[in-house]
């Protein structure tokens, strides 16, 4: 596929709705849209109505096109947007007389946007930012994902990227004019500069707030058999998304539901009871409810209030600071009332009455505030931007450990590297493909 190519897709989801926008972009934009219309284009950027034809002059739809000329559009080539009705055969006969031009064919997934990327419209980092925004389900996301898409991030590295450079032009002075007597403050300023540029690299990478509101937070609900917790999963989703029964052990693998919790995404994980299995499919029930213990960002503990005092030993095991205890059949207490179990203060709910949901959801509110933020100040969104800014924070390590001009400077274009990988600054051709799959055709 060319990138010289003129382009066309659907940029809506298929199927009837109340208007389709297929948008066209390329050198043959121009030409596309004449053909299709039989008049002139309208102004730039002026919504103008206009009837369709195919190519043998059978009127397709009554539509509004939109005409970008280069390089004032999303891509930065010639860009037409067709706004039809959005009836299936409208649109297949819309996409039909497009594809039977000459020079057109339709669009990758996520050619529109890699296209943007390629002149200049875009950094890698933006272009991550609308494609998380087109994934976000929750409000939080959504504010995270626009920043990031309006260069948040980019802004961010930009600055540290400038300050590395005027650093390694320094070290260079050094190199090439050694006899020019330079003064020695300037040479032992540069690993006090660099030191401050670690640890704000060092802080962005402890801050894994924007990956997990990217990602979700995972809460795992654990406690012994028949607690209630697959009841306490259906009345914080407000559906039966677990069978509820009065015998032990109607769990057996991993339920998850995901919800939206004051705009924050959660995944809840309903759990095997745990005690010693009775059989080999419970045992496996058991293992995986342990690894998920194990790997949560936030584990709800439920005890039976209808046994109380006593409790459960293995669930009481699961008890450090990564817990919400909480004591279900609450109607059920006797006296004296729990109030914290190993030091932990209890939530008292019942499944029956609905009696503490309301202050539980509130706690849970609260932790996915202190672990996730608001997506106002994260940097970190994935995987990648982790692995690059590590990568530039070892390089500074290492050029803060040695004296040698040459070498510091080396470490120091390594972390220039480093930086600009996150913005798509350098040579990233084998990230790039990975990137743009994640889009739908049309984006």
């Amino acid at each position: 596929m060319s990138s010289t190519d003129t382009i066309f897709a659907l940029a809506t989801p298929a199927g009837r709705s109340g208007v389709a926008l297929v948008r066209i972009s390329g050198p043959q934009a121009r030409a596309a849209l004449a053909a299709l219309t039989q008049r002139a284009l309208p102004k730039p950027r002026r919504a103008a109505l206009r009837r369709l034809f195919d190519a043998d002059g059978i009127s397709i739809d009554d539509a509004l096109v939109l005409w970008f000329p280069a390089p004032h559009s999303f891509t930065g080539e010639d860009v037409a947007e067709l706004h039809l009705h959005g009836g299936p055969a409208v649109i297949a006969a819309a996409l039909a007389a497009l594809g039977r031009q000459e020079g057109l064919r339709l669009a990758e997934p996520g050619e529109f946007t890699r296209r943007a990327f390629d002149h200049d419209k875009l950094d890698l980092a933006q272009v991550e930012g609308i494609a998380d925004l087109i994934a976000a389900e929750t409000e939080m996301q959504r504010r995270q994902a626009l920043r990031q898409a309006r260069g948040h991030l980019r802004r961010w590295l930009d600055e540290e990227r400038a300050d590395l450079l005027r650093l390694l032009a320094r070290l260079e002075a050094f190199i090439d004019f050694p006899d020019e007597d330079l003064p020695e403050q300037l040479y032992s300023s540069i690993d006090s500069e660099l030191r401050t540029l670690a640890e704000v690299l060092a802080r962005a990478l402890q801050d894994r707030s924007g990956e997990r509101l990217r990602d979700g937070l995972e809460i795992a609900i654990l406690g012994a058999p028949n607690v209630g917790k697959s009841s306490i999963i259906n009345m914080l989703s407000k559906r039966d998304a677990a069978i509820v029964s009065s015998i032990a052990g109607t769990t057996r693998d991993v339920i998850e539901v995901r919800m939206d919790i004051a705009g924050f995404p959660v995944t809840l994980a309903d759990t095997a009871g745990l005690r010693a299995a009775a059989d080999e499919i419970e045992a496996e029930g058991v293992r995986r409810a342990l690894a998920r213990a194990e790997h949560a960002d936030l584990k709800l503990l439920v005890f039976d209030g209808g046994d109380w005092p006593a409790i459960d030993a293995e669930t009481a095991k699961l008890i450090d600071d990564a817990v919400l205890c909480v004591v279900n059949k609450a109607d059920l207490l006797a006296e004296p009332e729990p109030i914290a179990i190993e030091g932990r203060a209890l939530l008292k709910v019942s499944c029956r009455t609905g009696l503490g949901f309301d202050g539980l959801i509130g706690k849970i509110e609260d932790r996915a505030q202190n672990l996730m933020g608001t997506g106002s100040g994260a940097l970190v969104t994935r995987t990648r931007h982790r692995q690059a800014m590590e990568e530039a924070k070892a390089a500074l390590d290492r050029a803060l450990k040695v004296r040698q001009p040459e070498l510091k400077a080396e470490d120091l274009r390594l972390a220039v590297r480093a930086i600009g990988k996150i913005a798509g600054r350098v040579d990233i051709e084998d990230v790039l493909d990975l990137i743009f799959k994640e889009f739908c055709i049309g984006k």
